[in-house]
């Protein structure tokens, strides 16, 4: 309890805070200037930058796996033709040259986006100063 108390009030919410929602009352817990262990209980968690980072690790795991089952059941030799240069490769590699080429592309085009929108409001941050 002590821990979670510490916690909220790092966040922003303070035990007084927490006390202005709850009606005043002879018998309200309030008025024994102890917070309501179920009051805090019952808010939601709030929601952290690691906690979805670790909901990104899960899915990047998951499709990782999924992606390894594809690699080993695609290896089939195919006939590749790219710009005049001629090969033969596994399918399941193919693919993940593909893919890269893709991931690559898009991660250039939005840095270059990204950088525009910064240039972009970098006047405006200065003019709301």
């Amino acid at each position: 309890m002590d821990i979670l108390h510490r916690f909220r009030s790092r966040s922003g919410t303070s035990a007084e805070t927490a006390e202005a929602d709850v009606p005043q009352g002879e018998n309200s817990p309030v008025a024994s200037a102890e917070p309501d262990p179920s009051a805090e209980l019952s808010r939601p968690v709030p929601v952290t930058r690691t906690s979805v980072a670790w909901a990104g690790v899960w899915a990047a795991a998951l499709v990782s796996i999924a992606f390894i089952v594809f690699m080993l059941q695609n290896t089939i030799a195919t006939q590749v033709s790219f710009l005049g240069l001629h090969g033969t490769l596994p399918l399941a590699v193919a693919m993940l040259i593909a893919m890269i080429s893709g991931i690559l592309f898009t991660l250039v085009l939005g840095t270059a986006r990204i950088t525009q929108l910064r240039r972009l409001a970098r006047p405006r941050r200065r003019q709301n100063r």
